[in-house]
């Protein structure tokens, strides 16, 4: 009895915990949370045996009870983006439910209406542990690892509460009976829910700090790395080439003419070009080098380990890329547009702030010389290669 009502605290606490989630708006939460609810219910329901009706505490707490699993299964399919098999849920509840009246009104046997139930919780706790069986990237690696092991350890043990039940001679009379393999079994089948809604939050609580920490280093309109990333980035990068002696290219890539584009065809076609010209930008580099959004209509890409002829070669390639002006395009598809860029390799004694200066110029070269141009910054190549 005790324990059926520490387990309903938890389930509050848990109901409390994933409420102040709900803002978020991450997958899940709201399957997570009714399941909780339920929860609450049917462990009141399950402790008032004797007390209500039977019809109250089996019955129907056995039916709120097989709910709040399924719930918790929809919920984590929902939270990966996953279809939620709710046939294959709601037959398989109904089958454990009837279990549960064939065995407490045509043939009373408490052993096998555990067994009806224990069999649908272990099934519905494998599935979550296949669902999450190797989905780890970055901050969701602990929390998916305590989810999937927890989800694991449950299925187990229902299963083996399911075949001691089976077995008449171990069966107890009552699940309240204090004995050991009782206690145990009952301990499963309570503290399952606040074990695996723990481990929900924490899946929730790592995707909010994910998307946090990917909505802070990065553009929200082209998906590139923010000026903040970029300069964290290219700091590394400069301690790195500067400890090694190895060469260090910077390209500052500008759109022609963008605010005449914003001017004529409006803001919204101007945001298509800049997404292009991130899209573009990102298939023409090599997979080392870094990319990002500067601001307004400007773009850096940082080139490690890169010789003056290497990086005026992507810098070409990326010029070529970007060039969708009328004669580039004949076709006509799309508003035209072409990019400048300014080309500084890295000098024995710069700084990052003194490279990109060096670029800002050679860009502001190619401004001036016409544009839709690349312009190596003067004395480009006579430091490190």
């Amino acid at each position: 009895m005790s324990l059926l009502l520490v387990t309903t605290a938890l389930s509050v606490v848990m109901l409390l915990v994933l409420s102040s989630l709900a803002g978020s708006k991450v997958a899940g939460i709201r399957e997570w949370g009714q399941a909780n609810a339920l929860a609450i219910i049917a462990l009141l329901l399950f402790a008032s045996r004797g007390v209500l009706p039977d019809l109250l505490s089996i019955e129907v707490a056995n039916a709120l009870y097989l709910g709040t699993i399924a719930l918790m299964y929809a919920g984590f399919r929902r939270h990966l983006g996953l279809p939620v098999p709710r046939g294959l849920l709601l037959g398989g509840a109904l089958a454990a439910l009837a279990g549960v009246v064939v065995f407490h009104h045509l043939a009373e046997s408490l052993a096998m209406r555990v067994v009806s139930v224990s069999c649908y919780h272990a099934a519905v706790y494998f599935a979550i542990f296949a669902t999450l069986r190797g989905r780890v990237d970055g901050r969701l690696r602990y929390p998916f690892a305590f989810t999937r092991s927890a989800a694991l350890v449950l299925g187990i043990g229902h299963a083996v509460r399911g075949a001691f039940h089976a077995v008449e001679a171990y069966a107890p009379v009552s699940l309240l009976e204090p004995s050991t393999a009782n206690l145990v079994f009952l301990a499963i089948g309570t503290l399952a829910l606040p074990a695996l809604t723990l481990g929900a939050v924490m899946m929730a609580n790592a995707r909010v700090i994910s998307e946090t920490a990917y909505a802070a280093d990065h553009d929200h309109l082209t998906g590139a790395p923010s000026r903040r990333a970029f300069f964290a980035i290219a700091e590394r990068e400069l301690a790195r080439a500067q400890r090694h002696a190895g060469g260090l290219g910077l390209l500052l890539v500008d759109a022609d003419h963008f605010k005449r584009i914003n001017d004529t065809y409006g803001h919204g076609v101007g945001d298509q070009v800049l997404r292009d010209l991130a899209e573009r930008t990102r298939e023409a580099i090599r997979k080392i080098d870094h990319f990002a959004r500067l601001g307004g209509e400007e773009f850096a890409v940082l080139l490690p380990d890169a010789g003056l002829e290497a990086a005026r070669a992507v810098a070409e390639r990326l010029r070529a890329a970007l060039d969708r002006s009328a004669a580039a395009t004949p076709s006509g598809h799309g508003v035209t547009y072409t990019v400048s860029i300014g080309l500084a390799m890295l000098e024995e004694g710069d700084t990052f702030a003194s490279l990109m200066a060096r670029a800002d110029a050679a860009l502001y070269a190619a401004k001036a010389g016409g544009r839709n141009m690349v312009v190596c910054a003067e004395g480009t190549g006579l430091g490190y290669t």
